[in-house]
C-alpha cells in the first residue's frame, strides 16, 4: 500500500520512545535514530518522495497563476486596450487574447496559424497584437515595418504585413521590406519613411516595458483574458482554456 509522507512520520514516531516526538528536544541519539529511520523508510518507499515534489509543484504552481492573475489586473488597460495596437478576431468577442510576438521567432511562425485558426473556430474571440521584438535587430526592424504600415496604410494593411512577414523569408531590411509593401499594392516608400518616427519607436518601448511588468522574456507569450500563457500552444489547448474561462 502506498503510504503519506504523514503516515511515515507517524510509523517512526510508534518506531521511538514517546519522547523521541518533541522534536525540539531529542537527544543526539535519539535524532541519530530518528534520521535513520527516515532515510531507511524513503529507501524502501521512494514513490513518497515524487510524492511530495508533486504536491509542491502544485502549490508553487497555483501561487505563480495567482501572481500572473494579479499582474494582468494591474496592467489591464495597457495589455488590452493600448492605442497603437492591431485588434483582430471579433472584436466584440466575449474574450480577449492578447500575442507578444517576434517576426523572427519560429515558435511565433507555428502559432501563427494555430490561432488563425483559434479566432476562425470559436468565432467569439478578439485578438490583439503587440509587436515585441526581441530576437535582434532585424526583429525590431520587422517590427518597425509593420507598425509604420498601421500608421501609414491602417489596419488591413497592417494584417496583410504582419501575414506576409510570419513567413517571409528575405531580408529584414530597407530593400526588403520595399518589394514586400510593393508586392502587397502599398506606398513602399511612405512606409519605409516611417519607420524611424519617434510614435513608432514609442510603441515598441512600451511593449518592451509592458513585458517587464508581466515577466514575460520570450515569444510567443499569450493572455487570455487574466490567464498568463507562456509559450508556444496548438489550438486545441487555448480552445480548451477559452472554453474553462466561459465555464467559471
Amino acid at each position: 500500500m502506498r503510504l503519506s509522507l504523514t503516515a511515515a512520520f507517524v510509523a517512526l514516531g510508534t518506531a521511538l520512545p514517546v519522547q523521541a516526538l518533541d522534536l525540539g528536544n531529542l537527544a543526539d541519539t535519539e535524532r541519530d535514530a530518528l534520521r535513520a529511520e527516515i532515510r531507511a523508510y524513503l529507501l524502501e518507499n521512494p514513490e513518497v518522495i515524487m510524492e511530495a515534489v508533486a504536491v509542491l509543484e502544485e502549490r508553487q504552481a497555483a501561487g505563480e497563476a495567482a501572481a500572473d492573475v494579479e499582474l494582468v489586473r494591474a496592467n489591464a488597460d495597457a495589455l488590452f486596450h493600448a492605442p497603437g495596437d492591431w485588434v483582430g478576431g471579433n472584436p466584440e468577442g466575449d474574450i480577449t487574447l492578447v500575442e507578444f510576438m517576434d517576426y523572427r521567432c519560429s515558435f511565433c511562425r507555428r502559432a501563427h496559424g494555430e490561432v488563425a485558426g483559434l479566432l476562425a473556430a470559436d468565432g467569439n474571440i478578439r485578438f490583439v497584437l503587440k509587436e515585441f521584438p526581441i530576437l535582434g535587430e532585424e526583429s525590431v526592424a520587422a517590427s518597425r515595418f509593420a507598425i509604420a504600415t498601421k500608421r501609414v496604410a491602417g489596419d488591413e494593411a497592417y494584417k496583410s504585413v504582419h501575414d506576409a512577414l510570419m513567413s517571409y523569408t528575405g531580408a529584414m531590411n530597407a530593400a526588403g521590406f520595399t518589394r514586400l509593401a510593393d508586392a502587397l499594392g502599398l506606398d513602399a516608400n511612405a512606409i519605409v519613411a516611417e519607420m524611424e518616427a519617434d510614435a513608432v519607436t514609442e510603441i515598441i518601448a512600451a511593449n518592451h516595458a509592458l513585458a517587464q511588468r508581466l515577466r514575460v522574456n520570450g515569444t510567443p507569450a499569450f493572455v487570455m483574458d487574466e490567464h498568463m500563457l507562456r509559450g508556444y500552444m496548438p489550438q486545441d489547448q487555448m480552445q480548451a482554456i477559452a472554453d474553462e474561462i466561459r465555464t467559471n
